[in-house]
């Protein structure tokens, strides 16, 4: 057998790139001789980053949507594997920032793809979303049988990178996995962004004495996903030979409203009578669970039990009240305004 290659990981110092990064180091030095961590740190910390990993660690700032970057990159290590984890993941801003959208989630993919490929990579992991199922027909949970009908740009362009993939597998034979993940939480979550991850929003908003902001009336229903019980499958699936060429869901199989969600967080956080204040509805999928039984039939010797919510959120809580309240993003480039919620028109500015 050869020998392992270096694995490069894009959005290394973000939320879910954190994590799958130290599960990565946790593998032997023969099966993961180097992790080459990348990121633009537009939505990372480079302290979510192990310390302690010495040289089987490498940190390099860079975007994938900067190709000269990556032609820097690749011909300095001998990737074999690759784990596309950057994205700027937030679907109801997706709709006003189009054109970033597809830069950065679309056309920072395809780059990276090309240099994959021109370098021979084996292993192309991707992380897509449940955001490419949109409604699912009004039926659920969506498994990978049902139709993908993305009704935001943020799904359009995961499902557009997902079918480039396979057309990358067929042409050039490069082994493709990818993940459809929803709703995940936990730490090194960027508490501070206001336009996605509900729970870090939520978690932050209480450390700053502010009211919980929930958009209409909360009855929208989510399967909300501890990394923890995704990181593992990720960093794990080019280890399992039945993944090759696989689209698998990943996240956790029981759902809950927002408004049981906002009442979980105050738990949590120990303040259940924090204030709630509920804003204008936003245009967005109502209710979005999906099946998970081909990632446990394919991933069954590596895939965690399921954290319950509250197991998740007070770890979560934890390590917020650890680093502390953060000052909101500001997204100052906003293309379209018509119909931009009036709480994010408030603070958002417009290009």
């Amino acid at each position: 057998m050869s020998e392992a290659g270096e694995v490069l990981v894009t959005g290394a110092a973000g939320f879910l790139g954190a994590h799958v990064v130290r599960e990565l180091l946790a593998r032997p030095p023969h099966e993961v001789p180097r992790v080459v961590a990348l990121d633009d740190l537009s939505g990372g910390f480079e302290d979510n980053l192990p310390a302690d990993a010495g040289d089987r660690l490498r940190f390099v700032r860079a975007s994938v949507t900067d190709p000269e970057a990556l032609r820097r990159v690749f011909p300095e290590h001998r990737f074999d594997r690759v784990y596309h984890l950057a994205a700027y993941a937030a679907e109801g801003l997706s709709h006003f920032i189009r054109r970033f959208n597809y830069v950065n989630n679309v056309v920072g993919s395809v780059n990276l793809l090309n240099e994959s490929v021109n370098a021979g990579v084996r292993t192309f992991v991707f992380a897509s979303s449940i955001a490419v199922y949109g409604s699912g027909g009004g039926r659920g949970p969506f498994d990978e049988r049902t139709p993908p009908a993305p009704e935001d740009p943020y799904g359009v362009a995961k499902y557009a990178v997902e079918l480039d993939l396979a057309a990358a597998r067929e042409m050039f034979g490069i082994d493709t996995v990818v993940f459809r993940p929803h709703n995940v939480y936990g730490e090194f979550q960027h508490t501070g962004d206001r336009y996605r991850n509900v729970v870090g929003i939520f978690m932050n908003q209480i450390l700053r004495g502010e009211p919980l902001t929930v958009f209409g009336d909360g009855s929208q229903r989510r399967a909300f996903t501890y990394v923890r019980d995704v990181a593992p499958v990720v960093a794990r699936c080019d280890a399992v030979p039945a993944a090759a060429g696989g689209v698998f869901n990943v996240g956790a199989g029981r759902a809950h409203t927002v408004n049981e969600l906002a009442d979980a967080v105050r738990r949590a956080m120990g303040v259940p009578g924090h204030p709630v204040r509920h804003l204008e509805a936003r245009n967005e999928v109502h209710t979005a669970v999906s099946d998970h039984a081909r990632a446990q039939e394919v991933f069954a010797d590596v895939l965690p039990a399921e954290t319950p919510l509250e197991e998740g959120l007070a770890r979560m809580a934890a390590w917020v009240r650890s680093v502390g309240p953060r000052d909101p993003t500001r997204f100052s480039g906003i293309e379209v305004t018509r119909n931009l919620p009036p709480s994010w028109a408030a603070v958002a500015g417009a290009t």
